[in-house]
Order: structure tokens, then sequence, then C-alpha cells
């Protein structure tokens, strides 16, 4: 509710094939609105809370012992949230420079290397990361690399006192709304890369070009 520019821009950069960088206190719907875009498009969801002790591989995953059904041990690769279509980062500067950059490889390439093995992301693949004020306690500064793997950076204000109104009304009552996918479950990521296709072949004007 009261968001309508900021979710344009976040549908903006999806399709582009971009990542999204949001600014905003805690407790405004950056969450629900990544999650809503998962439900409404029948992809799959995950969210890193990063913090300070946050390891590179709480992020992208690590290889463990494993045991088979005749007794010999082998490493496996353990896939980390960043596996899945839409992640969201929630307080991103929270963690220390070592775990953003976890998310360099995977926002620019679509991939994870571990002990020398790269694994791809599957199609499509979306990041959209919180940012606390940066004079709010425990924060670290983006580092550039990390701020230039983000299409967009958008800021999140208050709702308004009417915005706030129609929140209370909606949030209140005994049946909470519900999200309605869109999309099939089933060809939903090869409707998505469909469509990224689309935006591909858009005609732009020399002049906007030059711009």
């Amino acid at each position: 509710i009261g968001h309508e520019t900021v979710i344009e821009t976040i549908l903006t950069a999806f399709f582009a094939g971009g990542h999204v960088l949001i600014e905003g206190v805690p407790g405004i719907g950056k969450t629900l609105i990544v999650r809503s875009l998962a439900d409404t498009l029948n992809l799959s969801f995950n969210r890193v809370q990063f913090t300070v002790d946050l390891m590179p591989a709480d992020v992208t995953g690590t290889r463990i012992i494993n045991e088979t059904s005749d007794g010999r041990r082998e490493l496996v690769f353990m896939p980390g949230p960043i596996f899945a279509h839409l992640l969201l980062g929630d307080e991103i500067n929270r963690a220390t420079p070592k775990t953003q950059s976890a998310l360099l490889e995977a926002m620019a390439e679509q991939q994870v290397t571990a002990a020398g093995t790269s694994y791809k992301i599957a199609s499509p693949f979306f990041v959209l990361a919180t940012l606390n004020p940066i004079e709010m306690e425990g924060t670290y500064q983006l580092p550039e690399a990390q701020l230039d793997r983000f299409l967009f950076k958008v800021i999140l204000d208050y709702p308004s006192e009417s915005e706030l109104v129609r929140i209370l009304a909606t949030t209140t009552i005994a049946e909470p709304p519900t999200v309605r996918p869109v999309l099939s479950p089933d060809g939903a990521p090869a409707r998505v890369e469909q469509l990224k296709r689309l935006v591909r072949e858009v005609l732009v004007a020399p002049h906007v070009e030059q711009y």
C-alpha cells in the first residue's frame, strides 16, 4: 500500500535483468514487497538476514562430508540460500565486507564457486537487498564494487497517514489479504525468461541511446 512507484521500479529492474538496493528504515514493508513478488510470479524465494557474524559460506553454501550407502565418504556441495529465483538480502550493510562480497560473483555471473567448482544458479535470478540508513549503529558502508552490481537504488519512505489507515484496516481483519499468482507454477521461470528476452527486443531511439 502506497509504494506503487517502488513496485514499478523493482519490476522494471527484474525484467531488465538487474538487481535492486532498497534503502529505508525497518518496518515499512521491504520484505513484504519481495515475498509478494515471488508469490505473484510463482518463483522460489529465500531470505538472508545479514548480521555481523554471518560468513560467506552461510550465503553461498559449503561442502560437507557425506557417507554413501556403501560406506564411502565424499565431499558434497550443500547449496546455500542464494540458490533461489528471488533472494532478499536483509540489512546487507550489517554484514562485514567479506560476507557482502559473497554476493558479487552470483549477481554478476549468476554462479557460485566453491573449492574450485562453479555451480550455476537457475534463471531467473534476482537479488533485492535492503540497506539501513548509514547513520544507524552497527553498519558497514557498501564498497563501490558491491554498489555497482545493483541497477537501481530505491529510497523507501514512511507511508502517509491515509496509507497507514489502509494498512491498519487490511492487517487487522480475520482473513489477511493473499496474493493471487499470475503465472502457473510449472512454467513460471520459463515465462519470466521469455518476458526478459522480449524486453531486449524493445526498440530504442538513437537520441535516447545517446542520452
